[in-house]
């Protein structure tokens, strides 16, 4: 197996060789959702490609992975969600009157425009409901249109956010004209009362939080296994391990790495580094970005003195009123973010691990935080630094027309609808395979269709190869075996290449646009050799196995399991609970239907009175009687039985003279019969039967659909030339029967002579002899066009 190499973000630029700190185990820790909202599909790439990356170490490389993700249920967003929302319950309990809640909304719309966009008041200008729409497109008119705010470059997330804003004071001026405010207008009701009625929340009743945080943590992990991502062997939360992260802050204290101010407790970047440990070691080029800084502290923070250093972040936090609250050695307060990831993750895989992994927008300042307060914690007085991430994966953003999705500026699509409208998991997980799992990944309609091009060529290759061992085994009682002794010299050689290629792909940083390049120009490579006469069944039986690994490996079969030995991908795992007398019953009907059809129509050949005779039912007895469970097996038996009927009547048809009733019947068979059960007959070159593929019901009909409103339009077009050619026709015959002498009397001339010719312009002036001359030749073309239509008037014709 090719060495490992993976890109690190702690050594930025090529990958560099894997090694973990105990051989064959990899120590993982994978930062987890902060859970008070849907997960959007951000959140998709970053698990979903976390997840192929594990599963590629586990199953492709095989290390023994121990993954541990945690729940982050402590968090300044989770305060705000929680408590607003239960404001917004109580709000809703009281009885107002119209006028009065009308009244309330009304200074939440002002104080919502105040506090986010506080140009639509300025100069004094009293903002209501009534004159929101006109002011606003008034102020904000280009940013609607899709420009900036400067007037210059493209939108970015400043303009998103204020569309945000706008689109949320849009709403609730609508519902407070149409007096629906209470769920009308909740996004601008929300911040107003919980400016009101904070402080009345008790920060003791954890419950009022952790509600909120159980219910969305299920539905991130309902979402999780809809996308086929693994479980984690551990998962932490954060209120299961605040007594751990009080003692984890108070060694950082102790070591002069921390410092406490008004009751909040922060790591001190001076002092961490004056000994000697770097700091920001990630994203060194962001260290002063005040903006990340402060969006790493938490909206509820600002307000927080008593820091030496601008950089110096919260490892504990005073709690406000309103705010959860734990005892600590600073009194009340609560955990910061950045340290609740190194408390959980240090407990369950000790002072050092192999890789530590997260969406690129956590490299700071949060994993910065996190390795510099781990690495204070775990350093020993003349050591060196201690170094406590190996290897830093970070998975790149997701974007949508240039916008990177975000929960904050509300511009995501949650995992569930798009799984409901657009994608399917497996679609999605192509998406993400077909790029680098580091780079960014930008959704747009080429990539699904690309995505789902891929997905059908793998599709249709399983299709082929799974009909071609049916037929094969029937003909010769061919059982699966290796490709290693009996492959013909074509596909070995293919194979043997895709694995060498797979290998270098994988071992290049889990490099999987190449590795699914690979797959597909295997399976270009094996569909030639498919649609041969001779076609290698042995040899294409084991690339669709291989390729059925890979495609497993990468978690693409929600329904396969190590070590991935079936067939094609979503059969791999049989129903326990499938009933085979149900499920052969509707293609045991089918089969007597045909054969009841057939034999009204006295055919008879050697081989179609042995197939009419047969005794199906006792082959597939055997197979139940043997246990089997495979849906496919099970109904073959039916399905090849009809399928060489309607192979021998086609062979009868030229010379019958029931010709007609039986192409009929051939074509209603395969179109009507068949397709009803999810089952293709895919007929070849003369004397090859007919291949049976087994897709789905709803992409048979659609495509029937499709070939019959393709007849329709052809029809449609062909009746459509019809009448246009006996338009053509009609309007030559009525033209044919003017007579020339008849052709030029008309309001424009005044005088004709004896054939018919203007003389006199209707102003009595003579015609112009060059006018005169054109007409000449018109008037003698008609004559001859009236004499061939009185010669065939005369005639009848």
């Amino acid at each position: 197996m090719a060495q490992l190499k993976v890109h690190n973000s702690l050594k930025p630029g090529a990958p560099v060789p894997f090694t973990p700190k105990e051989e064959g185990k990899v120590a993982w820790y994978a930062c987890g959702p902060t859970v008070y909202d849907h997960s959007h599909l951000g959140h998709a790439r970053n698990y979903v490609s976390t997840d192929i990356i594990r599963r590629i170490m586990r199953d492709y490389f095989g290390f023994k992975v121990n993954f541990v993700m945690n729940i982050t249920d402590v968090d300044d967003k989770i305060i705000l969600k929680a408590r607003r929302q239960r404001l917004l319950e109580l709000e809703k309990s009281k009885n107002y009157t119209p006028e009065v809640l009308s009244n309330l909304a009304t200074t939440a719309f002002q104080s919502y425009a105040q506090g986010n966009l506080p140009e639509l008041l300025k100069d004094g200008f009293e903002l209501s409901p009534n004159n929101y729409a006109a002011r606003r497109d008034a102020v904000y008119g280009k940013v609607l249109a899709g420009g900036t705010l400067s007037g210059e470059g493209k939108p970015g997330d400043d303009e998103a956010k204020m569309k945000m804003h706008l689109n949320n004071l849009t709403s609730a001026a609508a519902a407070i004209q149409e007096n629906k405010v209470l769920g009308g207008a909740d996004e601008i009701l929300l911040p107003y009362l919980d400016s009101l009625y904070k402080d009345s929340i008790d920060g003791r009743d954890h419950k009022i939080f952790t509600d909120v945080t159980k219910y969305w943590e299920d539905r991130f992990m309902d979402d999780m296994d809809a996308l086929n991502v693994m479980r984690p062997e551990v998962i932490t939360r954060v209120t299961e391990y605040v007594p751990q992260i009080v003692n984890f802050v108070d060694q950082i204290v102790t070591k002069g790495f921390a410092y406490e101010a008004d009751g909040s407790v922060y790591f001190d970047i001076a002092a961490f580094e004056k000994a000697g440990n770097p700091y920001a070691r990630l994203r060194p080029e962001s260290r002063n970005d005040k903006a990340l800084q402060e969006d790493g502290e938490g909206s509820l923070s600002k307000n927080l003195g008593g820091k030496r250093g601008a950089g110096d972040f919260a490892l504990w936090k005073k709690s406000k009123a309103g705010e959860p609250v734990w005892a600590s050695p600073w009194g009340e307060g609560r955990p910061g973010w950045h340290i609740e990831c190194s408390v959980m993750a240090s407990d369950i895989l000790g002072s050092q691990m192999d890789i530590h992994s997260g969406g690129i927008d956590l490299a700071f300042p949060h994993h910065d935080n996190e390795l510099a307060q781990s690495e204070a914690y775990f350093c020993e007085h003349g050591k060196g630094p201690h170094s406590w991430v190996n290897y830093f994966l970070h998975m790149g953003h997701l974007s949508i027309a240039g916008s990177k999705m975000s929960k904050s500026l509300k511009n995501f699509q949650t995992i569930r609808d798009a799984l409901t409208t657009d994608y399917t998991p497996r679609g999605m997980r192509i998406v993400f395979l077909l790029g680098r799992w580091n780079d960014g990944v930008e959704i747009s309609p080429d990539m699904r269709t690309m995505a789902e091009s891929w997905e059908a060529s793998v599709n249709n290759f399983f299709i082929v190869v799974k009909s071609l061992i049916a037929e094969k085994s029937a003909n010769d009682a061919l059982k699966s075996l290796s490709i290693d002794e009996d492959a013909q010299d074509g596909l070995r050689v293919s194979l043997g290449k895709a694995q060498k290629e797979m290998e270098t792909a994988l071992a290049d940083s889990f490099d999987t646009p190449r590795a699914m390049r690979v797959l597909s120009q295997l399976i270009t490579e094996a569909n030639t050799n498919a649609h041969k006469a001779d076609a290698d069944v042995r040899g294409l039986e084991a690339v669709a196995r291989w390729v059925t690994k890979i495609v497993g490996i990468f978690g693409l079969d929600a329904n396969a399991k190590p070590p991935y030995t079936g067939l094609g991908w979503a059969n791999s795992a049989a129903s326990a609970n499938l009933n085979p007398q149900e499920t052969v019953a509707p293609f045991a009907a089918v089969f007597q239907k045909v054969k009841s059809e057939v034999e009204s129509l006295a055919l008879h050949s050697e081989v179609l009175d042995k197939l009419l005779a047969a005794n199906i039912d006792s082959e597939f007895e055997s197979l139940a009687t043997a246990g089997s469970k495979d849906p496919e097996a099970l109904v073959m038996p039916y399905l090849r039985t009809v399928s060489r009927i309607r192979d021998e009547i086609r062979k009868l048809a030229p010379t019958s003279p029931s010709k007609k009733q039986i192409l009929s019947l051939s074509d209603q068979i395969r179109d009507d019969d068949l397709t009803n059960l999810g089952v293709y007959l895919d007929d070849r070159s003369e004397g090859q039967s007919a291949l049976i593929k087994f897709i789905p019901k709803t992409e048979l009909l659609a495509q029937r659909e499709e070939k019959a409103a393709k007849e329709r339009e052809k029809a449609a077009q062909k009746e459509a030339a019809r009448l246009a050619r006996e338009k053509i026709e009609a309007d030559k015959a009525a033209k044919a029967k003017v007579s020339p002498t008849d052709m030029f009397r008309d309001e424009r001339f005044s005088a004709w002579d004896e054939d018919g010719l203007p003389t006199k312009t209707k102003e009595g002036e003579d015609v112009p002899k060059s006018g005169l001359k054109k007409m000449k030749k018109d008037w003698e073309r008609q004559k001859k066009v009236h004499e061939e239509w009185k010669a065939k008037a005369k005639s009848g014709i």
